[in-house]
């Protein structure tokens, strides 16, 4: 069902860290007053962690060692006093920094839905929603644990580094060049581990993105999968792809125990070397016990963050990769086509039938329609029609032979290729989408429905739409199961409508077409899944509302457009005949034989 790839999400190669940082700090800049606040409390936190040995040190010189006891209380008292005022500072710190990390996570993610919302029909025939979720969540929470756990937090580390690196300097130079003598292995490993953990992260990341897709339309089809007895073949699908993100994390894994256990082991060496160097300067005279003990404090605090650095650099790392995501999909120019100016009308498209601008004698008007989903595989070859406003046509034709495609090409959600489509003479890329979307009611087969109230439903939020909410579904006849409802219009819809019929989902979607009082209505088999009753129904309520309105139909059901003013029948993409049920039939050809098919019982 899933295999042979379909779920394998792109994995960016390239490395652009500055410019991803760049590019992320422009989200940053609106709160930078709390982020300096935050980065002005670092300076605070280093200093009282500095503080906190040299406070050791001359308790055990100038007290401990020499046997005085005035003084040491208090030093006791500073002592704690300083550690205190740390987790203070580091509430604070942590506090703001967590705090412009929401808000930070919060404007990328209303930008990355506002783009998606913006983009293409084609990139959703293309892109796995689960893909889609993957980015506006878990991508996104990365960037929060990395303002919680790593790119402002490194500074604060740096400033402790370089304050202990002085102040060991300072103390005994020998020393801290002793100590220091393991720095070079260091940096070569936090190097060397930087590339290989960055590509298992682009692994992860794209990974679970994959498990997040598959699990996305697996849940959602639960049913077709039940009925036809795929569970097992599901879970096997699932534990390939579950085996496939644990075999991402596992080089991550590895990475970090490697890292962390290098940087501990290098501090063991550290703390070696001092005991061994500086005991021999004690022997000699040339260091106090105060000072060894001091500087095996400070060794501790400098090794401290270097041991954090696998986890901060696992957060960082996995941030990267989820920025790399992440602005890859808000540099996707995908979008939904936009209003051309009527001097940039492509070449070659056919003038308007029926007159001059805003005086055609039809109200709609295929000129010479050429598309294809896929280059070159054309589904609409050289279409044309023409429909006078208020006209009923309906469209016929074998499945696949292009009848949904004129829909959605006049909706907009396609722009044609070659030839045009006007509304009263004007090209409809000429036409701002809201504009042209709000003359359009359409009806689909599989109506969708959204979580909340049947009132929502049928209005979508819209305040006009809502004040006309009973009226529509008096019009189509659903007020009649709705009003037996313990809530009537404010009765619950779960996800997708799943607590009402087929029907009553698909009365719903048509109160909402008639709620939004269109000019234009398409009716894409609409009636396909609802019973005779049902439809009988409708059929009654759409008069009313067809009346001066241009209706397109599409339909299988040959029975429920015998009254259109006109039907069109369409083959491979062309139009094959044109005319009145009677006149059709008389004609004996391609729409006489759908009918025999359909009626021959």
């Amino acid at each position: 069902m899933h295999f042979g790839g379909i779920y394998e999400d792109e994995t960016v190669g390239k490395m652009y860290d500055r410019r991803l940082m760049g590019r992320f700090f422009a989200y940053v800049l609106p709160y930078r007053r709390m982020l300096v606040t935050a980065l002005m409390v670092l300076p605070l936190i280093a200093a009282s962690k500095l503080a906190q040995p040299w406070i050791i040190k001359v308790a055990i010189d100038e007290h401990i060692v020499k046997g005085r006891m005035e003084g040491l209380p208090a030093l006791a008292a500073a002592f704690l006093a300083i550690i205190f005022a740390e987790s203070i500072l580091m509430f604070a710190q942590v506090y703001l920094l967590q705090w412009v990390g929401q808000r930070v996570m919060y404007d990328i993610r209303v930008r990355l839905f506002s783009h998606i919302q913006r983009l293409s029909t084609r990139f959703f025939d293309q892109t796995p929603v689960g893909s889609l979720v993957s980015r506006l969540t878990s991508d996104i929470e990365v960037l929060g644990e990395m303002f919680a756990a790593g790119i402002v937090t490194v500074v604060g580390d740096i400033l402790v580094l370089a304050g202990i690196v002085g102040i060991m300097l300072y103390m005994n130079v020998q020393l801290s060049l002793v100590t220091f003598s393991v720095l070079p292995v260091l940096i070569w490993v936090a190097f060397a581990f930087r590339k290989w953990m960055r590509l298992a992260f682009r692994q992860v990341r794209a990974r679970q993105a994959n498990l997040s897709a598959f699990l996305a339309e697996s849940i959602g089809g639960m049913a077709v999968v039940q009925l036809f007895n795929r569970e097992r073949d599901e879970a096997a699908e699932f534990r390939r792809l579950n085996a496939s993100y644990i075999e991402a994390n596992l080089p991550v894994i590895t990475w970090d125990a490697a890292l962390y256990a290098v940087v501990e082991s290098l501090s063991s060496v550290a703390v070696a070397l001092i005991i061994w160097y500086g005991g021999g300067e004690i022997v000699k005279g040339t260091l106090s016990f105060g000072s060894l003990v001091a500087f095996i404090q400070y060794i501790e605090k400098f090794f401290s963050p270097i041991r954090d650095l696998s986890a901060k650099y696992s957060v960082m790392q996995g941030a990267m990769a989820s920025l790399e995501r992440i602005f890859a999909l808000l540099d996707n120019q995908d979008r939904e086509p936009g209003a051309l100016p009527a001097t940039d009308k492509p070449a070659g498209a056919a003038p308007a039938c029926g007159g001059a601008p805003g005086h055609a004698l039809q109200s709609i008007c295929f000129n010479d329609i050429w598309f294809a989903y896929k280059e070159r595989d054309y589904v609409l070859k050289g279409f044309s029609l023409q429909m006078k406003r208020g006209e009923k046509v309906a469209l016929v034709g074998e499945t696949g032979g292009g009848k949904t495609t004129v829909t959605r090409l006049l909706s907009r959600l396609y722009d044609v290729e070659r030839g045009s489509i006007t509304i009263d003479g004007t090209d409809i890329r000429e036409l701002q989408l809201p504009a042209l979307r709000k003359r359009i009611g359409v009806v689909l087969q599989d109506p969708y429905l959204f979580s909340g109230t049947i009132a929502y439903n049928i209005s979508l939020g819209d305040p006009e739409a809502l004040k006309r909410v009973e009226q529509a579904a008096a019009v189509v006849g659903a007020d009649r199961f709705i009003r037996e409802l313990p809530k009537g219009y404010e009765e619950e819809v779960r996800e997708r409508g799943v607590n009402f019929s087929a029907g009553e989902r698909q009365l719903i979607s048509f109160a909402r077409a008639v709620a939004f009082d269109p000019e234009i209505l398409v009716l894409d088999e609409a009636t396909a899944s609802v019973d005779t009753a049902s439809e009988r129904l409708i059929q009654q309520g759409l008069e009313g509302l067809m009346q001066g309105r241009t209706t397109l139909v599409v339909a299988h059901r040959l029975s429920t457009i015998r009254d259109a003013d006109r039907i069109v029948v369409i083959h491979r993409g062309e139009k094959a005949e044109e005319g009145t049920h009677a006149e059709l039939m008389a004609a004996q050809g391609v729409y006489y034989r759908l009918y025999q098919l359909q009626f021959k019982d």
